[in-house]
């Protein structure tokens, strides 16, 4: 996978210290070439979240054992888990399998649904801890993985676990309706809500018993991503070292 084209940022930046010179003299523009944040967006299918990182400049790419419904070229078909060494910046698990790691299901691990043994029960839900456990504890330096409030027992079964971070809404980003959805965060800022709208339709929760139903419950709200491409987009590949670089040409500029 080839990287694409370079953005320029532009950073401003102020010395503390006073100077011989007018403050309106001291604010000094840096300007910094950077390459574009390499994006894994793992378990999606839709590509609604790798579009609002296209569309930011990003090289985002979507994974899934589904293929992608847009047909995009930037889908990866197969397990996420096999290419999570291959160099991201930023690793994005939109909706991984999660009916056995949440609350709302811990009550089959003691009577199993229909056709369903305890046995098959518990496996599935050492097979969701695994998954979610190779994503959390993946090679890469920014980590978003989605998932409902969890119980004990999936707890106890994740390496490294550390409660979630956050907790959003759809009606936080522009769309008039409940789904309440955690967030494990990495290296990442807290999603600041970008739209407050009226509305608490529980339509995911009401939709009718279809084959689908699935498909529509796992899909991913446009507004949620797009926030995320904005404000964790962002922080690009600025670094501390860069922060200091910055200091030291503004220091050169303006000498005491």
């Amino acid at each position: 996978m080839t990287r694409p084209f370079f953005l320029t940022v532009t950073i401003c930046a102020r010395l503390t210290r006073p100077t011989r010179r007018s403050w309106r003299k001291q604010q000094e523009f840096v300007q910094y070439e950077f390459e574009p944040l390499r994006v894994l967006v793992a378990c999606e299918f839709s590509g609604t979240v790798r579009k609002a990182f296209l569309e930011k400049g990003h090289d985002a790419w979507s994974c899934d054992l589904l293929p992608s419904e847009d047909g995009s070229n930037r889908h990866i078909r197969g397990d996420a888990r096999e290419i999570l060494n291959d160099g991201w910046d930023l690793l994005m698990v939109a909706h991984p399998p999660c009916t056995r790691l949440c609350n709302s299901g811990v009550r089959w691990l003691t009577e199993p649904p229909p056709g369903k043994s305890l046995q098959q029960m518990w496996q599935e839900l050492d097979e969701g801890a695994a998954l979610f456990s190779a994503f959390w504890n993946a090679p890469v330096d920014r980590i978003c993985v989605e998932n409902p409030v969890m119980h004990k027992h999936a707890k106890a079964r994740i390496r490294n676990y550390a409660d979630f971070a956050q907790s959003v809404q759809p009606w936080q980003f522009g769309h008039g309706e409940t789904k309440r959805t955690c967030f494990w965060l990495k290296n990442l800022p807290a999603l600041r809500a970008t739209d407050i709208v009226d509305g608490r339709e529980n339509r995911v929760h009401r939709l009718p018993p279809s084959p689908d139903r699935w498909r529509e419950r796992s899909r991913f709200f446009t507004g949620i991503a797009k926030a995320m491409a904005d404000q964790w987009g962002e922080l690009g590949r600025y670094s501390a070292s860069m922060a200091a670089e910055t200091a030291d040409q503004l220091q050169l500029a303006f000498p005491l």
